[in-house]
């Protein structure tokens, strides 16, 4: 009777002299060639047994092309022994079985990992993560000569941060700056076009230069509000320009920065819904709509791009959506619902934008649950979507 051995596994020097004398006992079987094998096929068997027997260690007789004479010579065995090796299967069923189990504990490990996610999520809604400390950090506000880009510089200075200015009217940014150092801020103003890619990377030089290296970003420029939803709209190329391709030279001049002082705070402003004064005006916020749909889309990728980062620096995102600022229009702004949605002081949106921010929040909306409400518009059917857009009347950007 034939005993078959699997040529799988590797030889152990030591172990091989004992498993040659123990098969020898037997009186027919099948022994393992004399040399190191992994996991081997009839065919790769056959193969590396007549390289060996080229160089004069075994001797081999081939009865058919599935059984195979061996006699070996080999110093390890004291007498000639026939040895004959059947036809050798991979342990596919072994692979199998491993390949399953790999799969199952990867499922188990991601059902317990979003679980747990999702009573994290459900804890710190009740109670929040800790407020960090913003003390001697250098934030660069872009935007920051009136709107909400003024009270984030403000309410920065107040909280210890060293605030670079940074605005295309260098008129209302100087008076950001003024009123900063009224409250004891250290505060600097810098006038820069972020359009233009070599203008950015030199305002950050500058501003590593005498400040140091910037640590947080605040983009505030392009920004809806109010006043540029009841205006003209802007060229396309130029609104594009402003909302979404200037992010993209402030972080390749800031993100080094960051990477270089350790730490890192990237705060992107979108808008969370397109506000119109009547239906009509709603055709002409299409390029408006769409730059608020990049700028996320460009916080999602730079989010992802940052989590997966080999460098031990971590930089975090946090993603805002600023809702209704500005009370010098608020009498031009219709409501289908205004007791719903209301108006909202610039003051008010910095501080709890500020609030997320300390929190390091990667997502937040302004008011809160105004990000929930975009999650159920991507959610619902189109044509459900629609109704619910005409019966808030907030027009059609929900993020």
């Amino acid at each position: 009777m034939l005993r078959k051995v699997d040529l799988v596994g590797r030889w152990v020097g030591p172990l091989r002299p004992q498993l040659i004398n123990w098969l020898g006992r037997l009186d027919k079987c099948l022994l393992v060639p004399p040399f190191p094998v992994d996991t081997l096929t009839n065919n790769n068997a056959l193969s590396s047994i007549k390289n060996d027997a080229a160089k004069g260690q075994l001797d081999i007789a081939i009865d058919n092309p599935i059984d195979v004479e061996i006699s070996s010579t080999h110093p390890l065995l004291n007498n000639s022994l026939l040895v004959k090796l059947g036809n050798i299967q991979p342990p596919e069923m072994l692979l199998q079985i491993y390949s399953l189990c790999i799969l199952t504990l990867d499922l188990v490990t991601l059902v317990i990992g979003v679980c747990y996610t999702i009573l994290i999520a459900v804890y710190r809604m009740f109670r929040p993560p800790p407020l960090k400390n913003l003390n001697y950090e250098v934030a660069m506000v872009v935007g920051a000569g009136r709107g909400i880009g003024k009270e984030l510089a403000l309410q920065l200075c107040q909280f210890g941060v060293v605030v670079a200015c940074v605005d295309i009217n260098v008129e209302t940014c100087t008076s950001t700056v003024q009123r900063a150092q009224q409250i004891h801020g250290i505060c600097k103003s810098y006038q820069c076009d972020v359009r233009n890619k070599d203008a950015v990377a030199q305002i950050v030089n500058l501003i590593k230069i005498e400040l140091g290296n910037i640590t947080m970003l605040f983009h505030c420029c392009g920004l809806p509000s109010p006043r540029t939803l009841i205006q003209e709209s802007s060229e396309v190329r130029d609104t594009m320009d402003l909302s979404v391709i200037s992010h993209f030279w402030l972080l390749d001049s800031v993100l080094p920065c960051m990477r270089q002082a350790g730490k890192g705070h990237v705060t992107i402003l979108s808008s969370v819904a397109g506000l119109s004064n009547g239906s009509s005006g709603r055709g002409t916020r299409v390029p408006l709509s769409t730059a608020q749909f990049a700028v996320q889309g460009l916080a999602e990728s730079l989010h992802m791009e940052l989590r997966h980062s080999n460098s031990n620096i971590v930089v975090s995102l946090v993603h805002v959506y600023p809702f209704i600022v500005g009370t010098e229009v608020a009498k031009d702004i219709r409501f289908r619902i205004p007791s719903y949605f209301g108006t909202m002081p610039a003051t008010e949106a910095a501080r709890q934008i500020l609030d997320g921010v300390r929190r390091n929040y990667a997502e937040f909306s302004v008011p809160g649950y105004l990000l929930y409400l975009g999650h159920v518009l991507r959610i619902l059917p189109k044509k459900a979507s629609f109704m619910l857009r005409d019966l808030l009347d907030t027009g059609v950007d929900f993020a």
